[in-house]
């Protein structure tokens, strides 16, 4: 991009008149063996743990020590409750309303309970379309529930793949795909940011083709939460998915989102499991009264909520409302756009970024492929104090996260990156 400069004084004046800078000071940084920070661009695998997170931890940890079980309703933040601390604030990341949104068990677990309700296989439909790279559990649970619908895995699994000696996915080859088959689709269920290339899917274009077929739309939001402006509901999407320890920052293993269309909310004839936090609050310690399900996203709830990870969930929550996704959104596709400058000013022909340039069909992520390289490649890297991911069998994937990266870790990394490849 023509405003972007090459050298380290310009990253340095683009730090300098970021607004969100002072957001980096709430995380913790690794540091790399010589004591310094490392250049941390894994935010796509994990996030980096706010500071305020041992706080929050500590508040419940608290109000255990000193109430017991009578936290559940006189704790700082009652635990009966604890969940609906985190709709509002997670509602407005994804783009929902609150009513579609609850925080509970995690990623594949809430994919399995989604298809338990959305996906109704009948003697004719009964295929499930996904993309060709999806994430291999993602692939493996959709697999599962063919199995156990009694069809074959393969036969009914239908595979959106990218086209010969390309990496990116075309929507026309959607198209063509729901033309001839989509009688036979009974769900679609793409990741909404492709974990490998990091392409954003247009959210909003696949529901509404998906619905034009007659096909249930879901979405795996993994990498997609915390990272762009998924506006779920705008988008028509019958349900999607997402973890909570990548770009939301909430800790390893941490727990799942779950959304659920507002269309859906009430429609107590959908198939589901059901558990004691689906029912009815008001009557719920009652105990023998039969199931009343919660409307919303609240009604495909199993158990009472694990507080010591929704206190790490708050905790990141709280830090996103005050930076404002919207903030946050923007600085992503300048810091993105100064990575992708600055690779590009290598001039370096084994280096080839299969991330679309286009800013709005993409996120925070670079997967950068190099030719010829293997994981020594990274090996280096992560020895030059850049901790960053591998992808096999040539992809580096950095993602310079806008809450926690500086422009001036952009230089540093490309920096970096050109000494090793200068040395090979």
């Amino acid at each position: 991009m023509s405003e972007f400069k090459t050298g380290l004084n310009f990253a340095l004046k683009l730090d300098r008149s970021d607004k969100l800078s002072h957001f980096r000071n709430q995380f913790h940084i690794p540091k790399h063996k010589d004591g310094t920070e490392c250049i941390y661009l894994c935010g796509n695998s994990l996030g980096l743990q706010p500071k305020i997170t041992p706080a929050y931890i500590n508040q419940e940890l608290k109000d255990w020590a000193e109430l017991g079980v009578e936290g559940h309703v006189h704790g700082k933040n009652p635990w009966l409750s604890y969940h609906e601390l985190l709709a509002d604030n997670m509602a407005t990341i994804v783009g929902a309303k609150p009513i579609e949104v609850v925080v509970m068990n995690t990623l594949t677990t809430n994919l399995h309970l989604m298809m338990v309700s959305f996906y109704k296989p009948t003697t004719k439909r009964y295929k499930i379309l996904i993309e060709g790279d999806a994430f291999p559990s993602d692939k493996y649970a959709v697999e599962s529930q063919l199995r156990h619908h009694g069809y074959d895995d393969k036969e009914g699994l239908i595979l959106w793949n990218s086209r010969e000696g390309e990496e990116l996915l075309r929507y026309e080859d959607l198209e063509s795909i729901l033309k001839k088959k989509g009688d036979e689709i009974a769900m679609i269920m793409i990741g909404g940011v492709n974990y490998y290339t990091g392409q954003f899917l247009d959210l909003k274009r696949i529901t509404e083709l998906g619905h034009k077929y007659g096909c249930i739309v879901g979405f795996d939001c993994a990498h997609g939460a915390g990272n762009v402006n998924l506006d779920l509901h705008q988008s028509g999407a019958d349900f999607a998915i997402w973890c909570s320890y990548k770009y939301l920052n909430s800790g390893p293993g941490s727990l799942s989102g779950v959304f659920v269309h507002e269309k859906h909310a009430y429609n107590k004839n959908l198939n589901r499991f059901t558990g004691w936090w689906s029912h009815n609050k008001e009557t719920r310690f009652k105990m023998r009264d039969e199931f009343d399900m919660l409307p919303g996203a609240e009604g495909w709830q199993l158990s009472n909520p694990p507080i010591l990870s929704m206190a790490a969930i708050k905790a990141s929550l709280d830090v996103f409302a005050d930076a404002g996704m919207d903030n946050l959104v923007s600085k992503s596709k300048q810091l993105t756009a100064y990575f992708e400058f600055l690779l590009n000013e290598l001039h370096n022909d084994n280096i080839k970024i299969i991330t679309p340039s286009n800013e709005n069909e993409r996120g925070c992520q670079l997967s950068i492929q190099v030719k010829n390289a293997n994981k020594s490649l990274h090996h280096k890297l992560t020895e030059a104090g850049v901790i960053s991911d591998w992808r096999e069998p040539d992809v580096i994937r950095c993602a310079p996260v806008p809450l926690y990266n500086s422009f001036e870790d952009i230089y540093n990394m490309v920096e970096r990156l050109k000494l090793i490849l200068d040395e090979k």
